[in-house]
């Protein structure tokens, strides 16, 4: 079944981002509110991709619970729950900014069972199962680890490591705080604004690791999996020093270094 899920997750994805797409070719959009922070915005494409994700959903799995950036929390019957975020980087989409992207996994009691992440300015979509490989599909199977820990050089001075921040100023004050100690110790931080995708991208390779706090499930449920499933260890951030839970990905000869760093 998980690879069934799998499939509906990506043509789910892609569903919702080819109408992105379209819609982004026409220009900015017109209807913007705000959410947590003046800065936290929501387009009315947000809510048309949600509203095309979920109408597909409940055609094909109806029994089935539903989680969405732009609201929607229902438990459903199946014991499996939907969780979306239909368009991860608005800030970036809406200032034309080509780094965006729309996540969607499935979860169960166990956890998170299939996801996908896609990328439509790229066309490239990242899958995967609990029980399968991660993929980018078209293309290969996802390895997101660097040389074993015998062939890693420098370790972390070579790490290129990707980030991003709150919208609250006073928590990106903190993470700035961070940055500042963990900068001096790798190779280069990378800043993009879609959470789904840096895991996307750190599950390819082209990134060494991830660390964000701040994050929601919808973030990075799906970036999760695929980065578990390309041989990369996931842990959480606790709460610490007034900084909100998060995530941090590595491969294993990195991820100790990196945790003393950012946890």
């Amino acid at each position: 079944m998980s690879e069934e899920l799998v499939a509906l997750a990506s043509e789910a994805a892609r569903l919702a981002g080819g109408l992105l797409l379209e819609r982004s070719g026409r220009g900015a959009e017109r209807e913007v509110a705000s959410k947590s922070s003046p800065t936290d915005l929501v387009s009315e494409a947000d809510l048309a991709a949600q509203h095309a994700i979920r109408e597909l959903l409940s055609a094909r799995r109806p029994q089935d619970g539903f989680l969405g950036e732009e609201g929607g929390d229902e438990a459903g019957e199946s014991g499996l729950r939907w969780i979306v975020d239909p368009l991860d980087g608005t800030i970036n989409y809406l200032f034309g900014i080509p780094q965006w992207s729309v996540s969607v996994a499935v979860a169960d009691g166990e956890g998170v069972l299939a996801g996908a992440v896609y990328d439509p300015n790229r066309s490239e979509l990242f899958a995967a199962s609990r029980s399968g490989a991660a993929v980018l599909e078209g293309e290969r199977e996802l390895d997101g680890r660097a040389a074993d820990p015998g062939q890693a050089g420098e370790g972390l001075a070579t790490a290129m490591v990707a980030t991003g921040f709150a919208y609250d100023a006073g928590v990106r004050e903190g993470q700035a705080r961070v940055l500042a100690r963990l900068a001096g110790e790798v190779r280069d931080i990378r800043r993009f604004g879609s959470a789904a995708l840096d895991l996307a991208w750190t599950a390819a390779g082209r990134f060494d690791a991830y660390y964000e706090r701040s994050v929601k499930a919808w973030d990075v449920a799906a970036g999760g999996l695929i980065c578990r499933r390309a041989g990369l260890e996931v842990r959480e951030l606790p709460e610490k020093d007034g900084l909100p839970w998060g995530i941090l990905v590595a491969p294993p000869h990195l991820i100790g270094e990196l945790a003393e760093l950012v946890g």
